[in-house]
């Protein structure tokens, strides 16, 4: 339904900033289901007749692969189909997704159903992923892009916090291995507020260009106060012609040299924000404390730890976003985490995995500041950026899968990792992974910082080439 009326004399004023709390819902959804599992683990692997689930380390690895594996074809499908309903429609769809999945995990009555709504889950969190910042950064200004962008990066964490605290708050109250059921469900209440919320918001005036509904785009550009409404549709229709003179479908564009220049650089992005390993972190936290002698709800307890910093370097990656050129604020970040991966690495072997609990902690919360205040909001901005309008949702959709198939590779494979090589092993071979990502992510990203979306596609239009 067109929440617009281009008739109305009357424009209602619609800060960007209240679209963009409303839109990420999503990323807290998305936050939540990716963090409420590290609680939930523990009490499922207890025995079915005291109320989990008595998963082994292989079904442990395949309940949380389940969701970025679900979130990978989510991603993929997801971007495509909001180029043709519109990111408004999208995540309506998304929040019913969410609803269904929410409820399914916390009622499974069985591993099957369990990895089946995992996989519902996965595919309303890929499509978020793919939907929420496009849609963020076709109704900021490009002034402020960045820091609307990357506020979903920081509700991703606060629902990953959420989930945490909730986790921590659950095991202490019930003490029942059944508690994991409570946990999951919690995950509907944001999916309600999702869909109320976006019923109320209009879609992207860049999408109703593309559409050919100019009066509710600049209906729309009114209303979010826009400096400049006619140039800024000018801008926009530019870019459309200049798209549909080349003629071609929307797959027939990867063959063009400059598009598949793009779609490579959205893929390597996607790749190197998950081989830093934030996703083991942020998955198997708890586990990853126990294994230095750590009781279950100690684990719990401390791994609120890893929200509270994540929350707060998120909310400084969003003020640096902003004022940092895109490279050189990540170029940071990967110092921090290929420092904090080597420091486990080296204290675990040392340690022989007990003992060095604290210590542990507080290496994951430097790997966290580097992780979630420079490499998540960078990419997350930069996959918004880079691709030219025609073919926008179906490029973020493509290059997010290489984050979802990583993050599934690596969930699935983490704690069988763990129970065969221990930690210092796993997390130095991230550490050496993440010095080759830091070195090619240096020399072959574009700087995308200061230009308009229209500007960012003419300069990628340039021959192929090393951009500095």
């Amino acid at each position: 339904m067109n929440t617009e009326s281009p008739s109305d004399e009357r424009v209602r004023p619609l800060p960007v900033r209240v679209v963009a709390l409303i839109a990420t819902l999503g990323g807290l959804l998305f936050g939540f289901d990716t963090g409420v599992i590290s609680g939930a683990l523990p009490f499922l692997k207890h025995p079915t007749d005291a109320g989990g689930l008595g998963l082994t380390d292989a079904e442990e690895g395949l309940v949380t692969s389940a969701l970025p594996a679900g979130a990978a074809i989510g991603a993929l499908i997801v971007g495509g189909l909001a180029d043709r309903l519109g990111r408004r429609t999208m995540l309506l769809w998304l929040a019913a997704l969410f609803l269904v999945g929410a409820l399914g995990t916390a009622f499974a009555p069985d591993l099957t159903v369990l990895v089946a709504m995992r996989f519902v889950l996965g595919l309303a969190v890929g499509g978020a992923s793919a939907t929420v910042p496009i849609y963020l950064a076709e109704m900021a200004p490009a002034d402020r892009r960045g820091s609307i962008v990357a506020i979903d990066q920081v509700m991703i964490v606060t629902g990953q916090l959420l989930a945490y605290t909730s986790n921590a708050a659950i095991a202490e109250l019930t003490h029942h291995a059944a508690s994991w059921r409570l946990m999951l469900a919690l995950a509907s209440l944001p999916a309600v507020a999702l869909w109320i919320g976006m019923r109320a918001m209009p879609d992207s005036p860049r999408w109703y260009v593309a559409r050919g509904r100019e009066p509710e785009a600049r209906h729309v550009l009114l209303r979010l106060q826009t400096d400049d409404v006619e140039h800024q549709l000018d801008a926009v229709r530019a870019t459309l012609r200049a798209e549909r003179a080349a003629g071609s479908a929307k797959l027939a564009e990867l063959r063009r040299p400059w598009v598949l220049k793009i779609v490579v650089m959205g893929f390597s992005l996607s790749l190197i924000q998950q081989i830093t390993g934030v996703n083991a972190i942020m998955y198997y936290a708890p586990t990853i404390l126990a294994s230095t002698g750590l009781g279950t709800n100690a684990a719990l307890t401390a791994t609120i730890a890893n929200g509270v910093v994540s929350v707060l370097a998120s909310l400084l990656g969003l003020v640096l976003v902003g004022v940092l050129a895109r490279k050189r604020l990540l170029l940071l970040g990967h110092c921090l985490i290929v420092a904090s991966l080597a420091g486990i690495g080296v204290l675990s072997v040392v340690t022989q995995g007990t003992g060095a609990t604290w210590l542990v902690l507080a290496l994951m919360l430097v790997f966290l500041v580097g992780q979630q205040g420079s490499v998540s909001p960078v990419t997350w901005v930069m996959l918004s950026e880079i691709f030219p309008l025609r073919i926008r949702g179906l490029g973020v959709g493509f290059s997010v899968l290489g984050n979802w198939v990583t993050n599934t590779l690596i969930s699935f494979s983490f704690p069988i990792l763990l129970g065969t090589v221990g930690l210092g092993p796993v997390f130095a071979a991230f550490a050496v992974i993440n010095v080759v990502a830091m070195v090619l992510a240096q020399r072959f990203l574009p700087e995308t910082s200061t230009q308009t979306l229209e500007e960012i596609e003419e300069a990628l239009r340039e021959p192929v080439g090393v951009s500095t």
